[in-house]
């Protein structure tokens, strides 16, 4: 066992490079070395990744291809030797961090996006609910809730950033009810995974907080359930494994949500009792495998639900990771808008909160509807939330929205210039351009 998060982890990354036989295999699965200007031949871009992880710097192309990295999870499959390459590109990341940047500036920017996500999930959050289905979300710590201290039999693990669209989660936990499913739900800054820290090289911070998290996740007897894939990936493949390290055991086992629903199709389908009449097509990310499979055959159980192929190649772990391919995501996403369109769907249904934020003002412009898979499932098993984000979206009025939620805003006494910076930020979260 090692000492410190910081020496078990750079352990790991040891141990993959010495595992590495920079065949290049990993270079030639990944999907966007073309729009990430990844000019080299495969085997000497994996040699330079090996080089930015062992000195902090590298060339050109390996350090194109770490930042283009949006975590497809291609390459993994692709290597034959046990490696993880997308964990090996977010390391190079940190290292070039760490090389550039002192530690005051990288804990600098560290506190930044932890307050920004601080701000604006739980912002927008309390501008769509009141405490009771805060206080379900998990959101309301001063409130107990009337089984405490039962056996659950899973956590409910949010995450951050799906608190923005809640009927997403509440859906979620709907489900679980009806399906007899116990369980206890966590999330929210308070729960980070230390993935905002990361980002920017500060690992020093990234293992206070992420142990911190595991501690209040690993309750005995648990299994986590992750509803966001950002958080699943920073915990399975970077804070579990180097906490097992750590303390030689692993914490907690963690399942993606949608393949535990997946798992229970044949206890949901005599759920499933409204024939829902959609042609619908589904926007899928592969960055956690399993996840666009299991969802489609959720759906597919719908009864009167089509599901149509529309073709558009599949990559990232979800929209948000994108990002770092703009003009390639804009191309893509604008692909797979028009091609629902040419299908005649009814709906276009994304899986993550993020595919959900990033895609549903589009409905100003096509004749489809943009909603959440677990939207289509609850028509069918009559459950339903309101959802205020798209409707906000929709608006496009900073003003009109501010109005909207003024009510709510008062209640929990949120700041009038905060409340007017997560709306304008919201609004600003449209990666493809609305045409109208």
């Amino acid at each position: 066992m090692t000492a410190t998060f910081e020496s078990a982890l750079a352990a790991r990354v040891d141990e993959m490079v010495d595992a590495c036989t920079r065949c290049g295999k990993c270079v030639e699965a990944c999907p966007v070395t073309g729009p990430g200007k990844v000019a080299d031949e495969p085997k000497a871009v994996i040699g330079g990744i090996i080089e930015i992880l062992q000195t902090g710097d590298g060339p050109e192309s390996a350090k194109n291809w770490a930042n283009a990295c949006v975590l497809s999870g291609e390459c993994i499959k692709a290597c034959d030797y046990g490696v993880n390459p997308r964990f090996l590109l977010a390391m190079a990341r940190v290292a070039r961090a760490r090389a550039t940047m002192d530690l005051p500036t990288r804990r600098k920017k560290g506190v930044e996006n932890f307050r920004r996500v601080g701000r604006d999930a739980p912002g927008l959050a309390r501008m769509q609910l009141g405490d009771d289905l805060l206080a379900r979300l998990g959101q309301r710590p001063d409130r107990t809730r009337p089984d405490a201290g039962k056996a659950y039999d899973f956590v409910f693990y949010t995450g951050c950033n799906v608190l923005k669209t809640p009927h997403i989660a509440l859906l979620a936990l709907d489900i679980m009810d009806a399906l007899g499913v116990t369980y206890e739900v966590m999330g929210g800054p308070t729960h980070c995974c230390g993935v905002t820290q990361l980002r920017p090289g500060d690992v020093e911070t990234v293992g206070r907080v992420a142990q911190s998290s595991i501690d209040k996740l690993a309750a005995p007897g648990k299994e986590v359930l992750a509803w966001c894939p950002s958080c699943y990936v920073q915990f399975t493949e970077t804070t579990l494994p180097t906490v097992e390290r750590m303390r030689g055991a692993r914490p907690f086992e963690m399942t993606p949500w949608m393949r535990f629903l997946g798992e229970r199709l044949d206890r949901l389908r005599p759920l499933l009792r409204n024939p829902v009449s959609m042609r619908v097509a589904l926007h899928r990310h592969p960055g956690v495998p399993g996840v666009a499979a299991a969802a489609e055959a959720v759906l597919r159980a719908v009864p009167g639900v089509e599901v149509v192929d529309l073709g558009i190649p599949a990559i990232g772990l979800m929209s948000n990771a994108l990002a770092a391919v703009p003009e390639h995501k804009q191309a893509l996403y604008r692909a797979e808008l028009d091609a629902a369109q040419a299908a005649g769907v009814d709906a276009l249904l994304a899986v993550y909160h993020a595919d959900h934020r990033e895609l549903c003002a589009h409905e100003r412009e096509y004749s489809f509807r943009v909603m959440n898979v677990l939207e289509v499932v609850a028509l069918s098993m009559g459950l339903a939330y309101e959802d205020h984000y798209k409707r906000w979206k929709l608006m496009q009025d900073a003003d009109a929205i501010a109005r909207d939620c003024a009510d709510l805003a008062a209640q929990h006494q949120l700041d009038p210039a905060t409340t007017r910076a997560v709306i304008e930020g919201m609004l600003a979260d449209q990666p493809v351009p609305l045409r109208s």
